[in-house]
This record gives C-alpha cells, structure tokens and sequence, in this order.
C-alpha cells in the first residue's frame, strides 16, 4: 500500500518535526507587567512627591505669631491675709418686754423712731396700784402725825417711850408701802433701757400683756460685734487688738475696719474651730445686725515672694501652670518668641495677683492674657494694647 495516496495522510514524512507555538502570550504579559510596574511606581512616587510638597508648603508657610499680652514675674512682699466668714451681732439690743402682767392703756413711741434711755414706751393698766399708793402716802401722814405727837409727849414725860416706838413702826411701814406701790406702778410703764433705734411694734393698745411679752427691739447700732470662726491651725496667729477688716454684699467696694477684741479660750471639740469676736465702729449706722460679712485679719507681712497676675495661671487637674514666654534665636539671626508650658506650684491670691511658689523666678515674662488659645511650643508676639482690666478686682489691703 503506498502510504503517500492513503486517506487522511499527510505526504509529509513521517519524521517531519511539528511547528513551535507562537510567542506572542509571552510578550503580552511581560508588556502587561511592565505597565504595571510603571504604574505603581508612578503612584509611589506621586504620593512621595505630594508628601514633600505638602512638607515643603507648611514650613515655608508658618501661622503668623499669636499675639498676647505679657506680664513680668515680680519678686513682692504680699499682705499676709487671713480671710474667714461670719456675721455681725449688735452690742446692745434687746426685745422689750414687761415685768408683769397687764393691759395695755397708751403706746408712747413711734416705730423706727430713735429713743434715749428712759424714754417712756408702754403704759399698763396701773390703776389698782394708783389707789393702793394714795391709800398709802394717807396712811403716812397719819402716822407721822402720830409720830410727832408721841415725840412731843414723851419728851414733856407725858407719855412713854412704847408710843413713840409703836408710832414709828407705823410710819415706817407706810412708807414702805408707798415704796413697794411705786415700784408696782413703775413697772406697768415699760421704759427704754438704753440708747437707740426702735424696731417694729409688736402689741395695741387694749391687748393683754403677759410677763415677757415682746413689746418692740430696740437696737444700738452705734457699735457692733463682728463674730467669724478660724480654724485651729490659724488660730496661733491671731492676737487681740488685731486691725480687721470687713466686707458685706450691701455695700461692695466699701471696706470697714475694727480691732479683735475676744479670742475664745477653748476650741470647739466638733468642728476643730476657734471663734473670734472684732468690735466694730458704726458711726454711719448703715451696718445692720445679721448681715454676712468676709472678714480678713492683717497678720505681719511675710517675706518677699513672686507674683504673676491671676489670670496668668491655668488651673487644671493635672497642675497649675502658665505659659512662660522663651526667646530662641534663628539661623538668620532673627530673634523669634514661643510661649512653653511650665508648671508652677500656687499660692494665696492677693489684689488679682497670685503667689508662685515653685517654677518661676523674678524677671521672668509669661502670658497673661490670650493662652486659651496656644499650646505649648507655639510662637507668640507681644501685643501692645492694653490689657483690660480685671472683673470684680478685690481692693489691696
């Protein structure tokens, strides 16, 4: 059989090697990769370029400096101050008040009215006692009558001495009567028994009064106590005749003075406190009994220390501290101003100044006003407007 005419053969010899595949698959991936490649790396370098450019653009385009106000940490001797609370008594003032029983007849004063001592005040029913002394001063006269009957007899020898005796244990116990009547009556008018001002009335005319009843106060704000408590650790400092100065709500900005006149000799066992008393002059009668008043006893300065003004310090749970004002110099020789955090220990607060007991020293600059707003590190430039003043800045003592 001739294998060249057989069917479905091929005239190709049978050793004839068959054709290599195409190579075009392989040259797709390599260019495929090859973009991809191109790709990722343009992307890496685009966000490395962006990177630096942003970089670049923030360090030459620096915020403007923040501009604050600056204040000088002042080496000063500070009033040393013991402050306390309390409120003020009156020396003299009394609810006026009867003796005795009984009904009222005439009201003599005016509520509010100023009044002496003595003045008149209350009028009671008196007329019982009025009969009982007119009976009295007649049994009085009877008996000095009869007294100086029985003196003239018994000294003619015309009757004995028992007579004169008898005649003046008469006339004695008639004048007691009339004593004792006057007093009765005295105290149905009920009198002021010092100077000063009237309160409201407390009865009318016809009511019934009972021994005690209140009839109306009656003050003398010529003088007052100022009482305040200190604690036992305080209490050491305090001396009688100490200056003490008060401040009420009724007048503020005023500041009114006295002296400690009485220390308590015992400290109270429940609280730990010892109560002072200060006298107060009252010239002007506008300080009144009850008012709450902020006492603040001058004790002997104390040695110099430093002072920032108040609003200069932070105040947070993690410390104290203010924004000390450091100067650094730059590579063009430009001299350039940051405000770094440093914390600081406090102390008492004095005319809007706050005492700095640890992390600053005399000379150095901090800011007083505009730190709400910076942090630390953060270029700062000094303002040259005026600060504004402090609100509700206590008077200096």
């Amino acid at each position: 059989m001739n294998i060249v005419t057989e069917h479905k053969i091929s005239g190709e010899p049978i050793d004839t090697k068959a054709p290599k595949r195409p190579v075009r698959p392989v040259l797709w991936f390599i260019i495929v990769g090859t973009l991809l490649a191109a790709l990722v790396g343009g992307l890496v370098w685009f966000n490395y370029f962006r990177g630096q450019m942003i970089q670049q653009f923030f360090a030459n385009n620096k915020p403007p400096p923040t501009a604050v106000s600056a204040a000088e940490a002042k080496s000063e001797v500070v009033p040393n101050l013991l402050t306390a609370v309390g409120s003020l008594v009156a020396v003299h003032q009394v609810d006026v008040s009867a003796d005795v029983n009984g009904r009222v007849t005439e009201i003599k004063f005016e509520p509010g009215t100023r009044v002496e001592a003595g003045t008149p005040l209350v009028q009671l029913f008196d007329a019982p006692e009025q009969g009982d002394l007119a009976n009295y001063k007649a049994q009085a006269t009877v008996a000095q009558l009869s007294l100086d009957r029985a003196k003239q007899l018994a000294a003619r020898q015309f009757g004995p001495q028992a007579t004169v005796d008898a005649a003046q244990a008469s006339y004695d116990q008639a004048q007691a009567g009339i004593a004792k009547t006057e007093a009765l009556i005295s105290q149905k008018l009920v009198r002021a028994p010092f100077s000063g001002d009237l309160g409201m009335r407390k009865v009318e005319v016809g009511q019934y009064l009972t021994a005690g009843t209140a009839i109306v106060s009656l003050t003398d704000l010529s003088q007052l106590w100022a009482n305040f408590t200190v604690t036992e650790k305080d209490s050491g400092n305090l001396k009688v005749g100490q200056v003490v100065r008060l401040k009420v709500d009724a007048y503020p900005g005023r500041t009114f003075e006295g002296k400690i006149t009485t220390i308590e000799p015992q400290i109270a066992t429940d609280t730990r406190n010892i109560r002072v008393q200060a006298t107060i002059a009252n010239p002007e009668k506008i300080l009144k009994p009850g008012m709450f008043v902020t006492t603040t006893v001058v004790l002997p300065d104390k040695p110099a220390v430093i002072t920032v003004p108040e609003t200069a310090v932070d105040y947070t749970l993690y410390g104290d501290s203010v924004f000390m004002i450091a100067e650094k110099k730059e590579a063009d020789g430009k001299t350039s101003l940051s405000a770094v955090r440093t914390f600081v220990q406090t102390g008492n607060r004095v005319d809007g100044r706050v005492e700095i007991l640890k992390g600053l020293k005399a000379g150095d600059k901090v800011v007083a006003l505009g730190q709400l707003k910076l942090q630390s590190g953060a270029p700062v430039s000094i303002s040259t407007d005026p600060a504004p003043p402090i609100p509700a800045q206590p008077p200096r003592y």
